[in-house]
C-alpha cells in the first residue's frame, strides 16, 4: 500500500515500484505534487501503486512527447498490410495531425477530441468518415495508454450524454441497387463507352457474383473454371499507383458457383482476348485496362512517390500539395515543395501507346460506370457535368466523341440507376440472392463474409442449395435478356448482339 510522508509544510505520496524501490507521486513534468492533507497523499499514492501493479504507470518524461512525434514511431511499430497502413497514414496526415500534431500526448482531452470532431463535421465531411478517423485516433491513443504515456483514452466514446443510445441520428443515404435488367443495360452502356466487349463481361460478372472491385481486377485466368470461379487474390491500388497483389479482404478465399451461361461468357472472353502476362506481376489476368497506359513509369527522373518518400508524407498528400495546395497545412506544403526542389521532380503528361495492364478504380467509376448509370459525364474542370451525346441508331445509342460531339449527337441517355456505384453491384447481388430465397449461409460464403453466430455454425451449405441458386440466377438472366430483346432485337455491342440473336 502507498503511504503519506510529512515534508515540512506539505505531504507527499510514496508508493512501491519494486522490492526496495519507491517512487513519489509527481505531475506530468516530473515535479513532486505537494498535498495539503495526509489522506490526499495516501489516496494518490495508492492509485499510483495500483497502476504499477497493472503495468499502467505513466512515465512523466515520455508523456511529454507530442502526438506528431509519437505517430512517427507508431508507424514503424506497425506490422500491417500495405493497404491498411496507407489508409491509416492518410487519416492521420489529412485529419489528425492538423489538430493534434503539436499537442503533448498526455494533454489531449476528451473535450479536445469532441472539438476536433465538431470541426470536421462543420467542414462537411460524412459522418461515416469522421467515425473512421476517430477510430484511428482511438487506436493510436490506446497504444499510448499501453505504453504508460496516458492513464486513459480520451477518444473512447461515452454513452448516455443526453442522446438516446441505439439508432443513429446521422444515417447515410441508402445504398443504390439495381435489378437484373439494370445490370444488363449498364453492362451494354459501359461497353459502348469503352469501345470494346470487355466491360460488358466484367459488369455482368460483378453483378452476378458480388465480387469486390479488387477481386475482379485481380482475377487470374487460371482461376476461372467450369465448377466455379476461385477468389484467391486481389489487386489493391495504393496511393503510389502500384497495384499490390494480396489475399482477398479478411482472407476470404472462396469458390463462387457460376451458372453455365456465365462461365461461357467469361471463358469466351478469355479465348477472344488471349491475355498476356502483365509486366507488373507476370500473371495473366482476365481483364485489362481500357485506356493508354500512363508513361510515368517509363520516364526517367524522380516520381511523385519519390517526392512523398522524401517529404515523409503519403503520395495522396503530395498530390494534394501540387493540385490543391490550399487544402494542405503550410508546414506540409513546405516539406513537399522542398522535396520537389531537392529531387528536381517535373510533372509530366506523356502517355504510351499501349493499353494499361489493369483498370484504375477512379477512372473506371468516373468515365465508364457513372455515365452508364446516370447518362451524364461528371464534372471535370474546366467542363461542367454534361449528358452523354449519342447517335440514336442503333439503339440504345452509340456515344459520339471528338470535336463538336454535342452538335453531331442526335440524343442522350436517360438514367438507369442514379447513385449506383461499382460497389453497389455487390449490394445488388446480395439483394438478388435474398429475392431468390438463398440461405444466409450460402450468401455469406458467396460474398466472402463470415458469420460467427451459433446459428451459422450449425448450418451448412449443400449441393442442392448451390444448384437452386445457380438455377435462379439463370432464370433472372434469361428474363433480362428477353426484356432487353423487346426493346431492340440487336445491340452495337458484339457479345450482347450474339446473345440477343441466340448465337453462341
Amino acid at each position: 500500500m502507498g503511504y503519506a510522508e510529512k515534508r515540512g509544510g506539505y505531504w507527499r505520496g510514496r508508493y512501491k515500484i519494486d522490492r526496495g524501490k519507491y517512487g513519489t507521486v509527481s505531475d506530468d513534468n516530473g515535479e513532486t505534487i505537494r498535498f495539503r492533507t495526509k489522506r490526499e497523499a495516501e489516496r494518490a499514492a495508492n492509485e499510483e501503486e495500483t497502476k504499477v501493479r497493472n503495468g499502467r504507470r505513466r512515465n512523466p518524461t515520455e508523456s511529454r512527447i507530442t502526438f506528431g512525434q509519437y505517430v512517427g514511431r507508431w508507424y514503424a511499430a506497425q506490422d500491417l498490410a500495405a493497404s491498411t497502413l496507407q489508409n491509416y497514414k492518410r487519416h492521420i496526415e489529412e485529419h489528425l495531425l492538423p489538430a493534434f500534431e503539436h499537442a503533448a500526448i498526455a494533454d489531449i482531452t476528451a473535450s479536445d477530441v469532441a472539438a476536433w470532431e465538431k470541426e470536421e463535421r462543420a467542414l462537411g465531411y460524412a459522418e461515416s468518415s469522421i467515425k473512421t478517423w476517430r477510430a484511428t485516433l482511438h487506436l493510436i491513443l490506446a497504444d499510448a495508454v499501453e505504453e504508460g504515456l496516458r492513464d486513459s483514452n480520451p477518444a473512447t466514446r461515452r454513452r448516455g450524454r443526453g442522446k438516446r443510445a441505439g439508432r443513429s441520428r446521422n444515417r447515410g443515404p441508402e445504398k443504390a441497387v439495381t435489378n437484373p435488367l439494370g445490370i444488363l443495360l449498364l453492362a451494354e452502356r459501359a461497353a459502348l463507352l469503352s469501345g470494346r466487349d470487355d466491360e460488358f463481361v466484367a459488369v455482368v460478372l460483378k453483378g452476378y457474383t458480388g465480387m469486390r472491385w479488387g477481386e475482379l481486377v485481380g482475377l487470374e485466368t487460371q482461376y476461372v473454371r467450369p465448377t466455379g470461379l476461385r477468389v484467391e487474390w486481389q489487386l489493391y491500388e495504393l496511393d503510389s499507383g502500384e497495384l499490390h497483389r494480396c489475399p482477398p479482404k479478411d482472407d476470404s478465399h472462396r469458390t463462387v458457383d457460376l451458372p453455365e451461361w456465365l462461365f461461357g461468357l467469361v471463358s469466351d472472353h478469355i479465348a477472344r482476348t488471349k491475355p498476356k502476362p502483365c509486366t507488373c506481376h507476370g500473371r495473366k489476368y482476365v481483364f485489362g485496362g481500357y485506356r493508354a497506359a500512363n508513361g510515368a513509369a517509363q520516364r526517367p527522373g524522380p516520381k511523385l512517390a519519390d517526392v512523398a518518400r522524401r517529404a515523409g508524407v503519403s503520395v495522396g498528400t503530395a498530390s494534394a500539395v501540387l493540385n490543391h495546395p490550399e487544402m494542405v497545412r503550410e508546414t506540409t506544403r513546405a516539406k513537399v515543395q522542398r522535396a520537389v526542389g531537392d529531387l528536381g521532380y517535373v510533372r509530366g503528361n506523356g502517355v504510351s501507346g499501349e493499353l494499361a495492364a489493369h483498370w484504375r478504380r477512379n477512372s473506371f467509376a468516373t468515365w465508364l460506370f457513372h455515365p452508364a448509370a446516370t447518362g451524364w459525364y461528371p464534372k471535370k474542370a474546366p467542363q461542367e457535368p454534361r449528358p452523354v451525346p449519342v447517335l440514336a441508331d442503333p439503339w440504345p445509342g452509340v456515344p459520339v466523341r471528338g470535336r463538336n460531339a454535342t452538335g453531331r449527337a442526335e440524343s442522350c441517355w436517360l438514367p438507369i440507376a442514379p447513385g449506383l456505384t461499382p460497389h453497389g453491384l455487390r449490394h445488388t447481388h446480395k439483394t438478388l440472392m435474398v429475392e431468390l430465397g438463398t440461405p444466409p449461409k450460402l450468401m455469406d460464403e458467396r460474398m466472402g463474409h463470415e458469420d460467427g453466430s451459433v446459428q451459422a455454425r450449425y448450418s451448412h451449405v449443400t449441393p442442392d442449395m448451390r444448384q437452386r441458386l445457380v438455377t435462379g440466377l439463370t432464370g433472372v438472366w434469361e428474363a433480362a435478356l428477353t426484356a432487353r430483346r423487346e426493346m431492340a432485337p440487336g445491340s452495337p455491342v458484339a457479345v450482347l448482339d450474339r446473345l440477343l440473336r441466340g448465337g453462341a
